[in-house]
């Protein structure tokens, strides 16, 4: 996908993970919005900066209060998400990787100047010689939105964040590049939300402090050799406020990484790399009664890998690859083998089959209170068939998925108390169905989306094995864009369909016994040009108003007569407005936002 595809889908917001969220593969979860790819968890993804891995890569937020993505897609040239079956390079993610790939090198200077319902931002970006700056920043606070279209929320302190991003190039005379990314963001709020078990409601507020440090560099060698490299650190810093509980923690992660390409022929080539992940993370808990608890840990991982593609003819073609993982904290070495293998059955069409295995160590909410585990894995194999030409692309996918070594453990929530083990087990299997087609009818680009997902886990504190509740069979969207010349504007809409998702009702027998219904929603917008450098952007999510459920919560105790009351988990709005004016100053005056829009 490119920076269009995100900003121009209506029911995205300028966020590329609501954009991604469109693509087959995904689980409608609205309202968390992070990636559940294929019936993994949304931790079950990793997010790769020009290669090198992003550690905290969503905005912290309270429960069913959506998260966005912490980064701009204005400065990444396209996004790359692979939804299972990926290249032993990429490791410690069990179902998804997604590669966002930065711009290397800007066409010409410019400043983006944006005013927005939520807040503002600012864009410019310098060149010199073999250099060049790109700087983004942004304030978002939605309290006077807040104040036009109250939500079913109570806030002490409506959200609010600043951001900046900033991107150096250098070109060298032999065309090798060195980019350096940063970013950095500031986010609080305070919320009282209703809740059925708390009379005065449940408060949660959060500070959190966020810096991201990604450097790369590439070059080619001699002798067909290319050296990839690049390093990155975060610090992620939060402090919540939970009831009258304290929690403060803080993340120190670091990425170091080292690949080199090899072309022996025209038909062989291979890639060997190795990296290295640290991960430092602290927590301190203070309850009501200042009773205080300190824990976390320390991890390190070293992983080696090695890939070779082979071009058995023009029509047959094979990657085949190994990746090989040491962890300090669990003591354990784990192989992963990858395959895959394409035959081009036509000018324009192509069978594909693929083999993995995946590891990825528990996550943090587990580490934290107990280290003694081994790395939950899981198994991949995918067939798929893809035809495409100029313009259109169609793309059928069947996929099964075995996990085993699942993290279990015997509390509500994961706690100091709690009894964990790696007993837990599940499977995945489904079909994604993706199609697409760019102005074959005139001035209009659409794509649709199906996925079917059937998948049961044993895991966390199931008592059996159930589809899990983030999780809907069928998943069906359309997003479609029309450029209208006569009255300079682009309207567009998106459609998202997702079938019930499981819960448990405790006034029945079972677990997991009980089915939302459907999820539907509409989104449109409309830029307007009001001339070549300036546009009027609106949108609105979910335009009909959609009352969806994603779930109940249950009183802690029942009546007298046995009976547990029940509270609907909805949005705490069930529609949001967005109405932007972006500009655009540019060296030849013509470039404008109606390309990012």
């Amino acid at each position: 996908m490119k920076p269009l595809d995100i900003v121009t889908t209506a029911s995205a917001a300028g966020d590329f993970l609501g954009a991604l969220q469109t693509l087959p593969g995904t689980s409608a979860v609205a309202e968390d919005e992070r990636l559940f790819v294929r019936g993994g968890e949304a931790e079950e993804t990793q997010i790769f900066i020009d290669g090198i891995r992003v550690f905290t890569p969503y905005t912290p937020t309270a429960n069913n209060i959506p998260t966005r993505g912490r980064y701009s897609p204005f400065l990444f040239k396209g996004i790359t998400f692979s939804t299972g079956g990926y290249s032993a390079e990429y490791g410690q993610a069990l179902s998804s990787v997604l590669l966002l790939n930065t711009i290397d090198e800007p066409d010409q200077e410019k400043t983006e100047v944006s005013f927005m319902t939520v807040g503002l931002g600012v864009g410019n970006t310098q060149i010199w010689g073999k250099n060049s700056l790109s700087i983004n920043t942004s304030y978002v606070n939605l309290a006077p939105y807040l104040a036009a279209f109250p939500d079913r929320n109570s806030w002490s302190k409506p959200f609010q964040s600043g951001s900046g991003e900033l991107i150096y190039r250098h070109t060298f005379q032999d065309d090798s590049m060195l980019k350096i990314y940063g970013a950095f963001s500031y986010s609080d709020f305070d919320v009282i939300q209703e809740d059925i078990n708390f009379v005065d409601g449940f408060r949660f507020g959060l500070q959190n402090r966020n810096f991201y440090l990604n450097s790369s560099y590439k070059n080619n060698l001699g002798n067909n050799w290319k050296i990839e490299t690049g390093l990155s650190f975060t610090n992620d810093n939060s402090t919540l406020k939970i009831i009258d509980d304290l929690v403060e923690n803080n993340e120190n992660s670091m990425h170091f990484k080292l690949k080199l390409r090899k072309q022996i022929t025209n038909r062989f080539k291979f890639t060997l790399g190795s990296e290295y992940f640290i991960t430092n993370f602290d927590e301190n808990y203070t309850s009501i009664n200042n009773q205080k608890f300190d824990y976390g840990f320390n991890n390190q991982l070293l992983a080696t890998f090695i890939e070779t593609d082979v071009f058995f003819s023009k029509n047959l073609a094979a990657k085949i690859g190994i990746r090989a993982e040491n962890s300090h904290l669990l003591n354990e070495f784990t192989l992963s083998p990858r395959a895959s293998i394409s035959y081009k059955s036509g000018k324009n069409s192509q069978f594909s089959l693929a083999y993995g295995q995946f590891y990825q160590q528990p996550k943090n909410e587990y580490l934290k209170f107990n280290q003694e585990f081994s790395s939950e894995n899981t198994s991949h194999l995918i067939a798929n068939f893809q035809y495409s030409q100029q313009n259109e692309i169609f793309r059928i996918e069947a996929y099964f998925k075995d996990y085993r070594n699942l993290v279990k453990f015997d509390t509500e929530m994961p706690n100091f108390n709690s009894d964990f083990n790696n007993d837990g087990v599940g499977f995945a299997k489904g079909i994604d169905v993706f199609w697409r087609q760019n102005q074959k009818i005139k001035n209009t680009n659409y794509w649709i989306s199906y996925s079917f997902l059937d998948t049961e886990r044993d895991y966390r504190n199931y008592p059996m094995a159930a589809r899990p509740n983030f999780a809907s069979k069928h998943n069906f969207s359309i997003v479609a864009k029309h450029w209208i010349e006569n009255l300079k504007s682009q309207i567009g809409f998106t459609y998202s369909f997702a079938s019930g998702r499981s819960y448990t009702n405790p006034n029945e027998t079972g677990f997991l016994n009980n089915e939302t219904k459907n999820y539907n929603s509409l989104s449109l917008n409309w830029a307007y040009l009001i001339d070549q450098q300036k546009i009027l952007y609106f949108s609105v999510n979910n335009a009909l108003g959609t009352r969806n459920i994603f779930g109940y919560n249950y009183k802690n105790t029942p009546d007298s007569n046995g009976f547990y009351d029940r509270q609907a988990i909805i949005p705490n709005a069930d529609s949001f407005f967005f109405v932007g004016f972006f500009w655009t100053i540019s060296d030849d005056k013509k470039s404008n936002q109606l390309n990012n829009l």
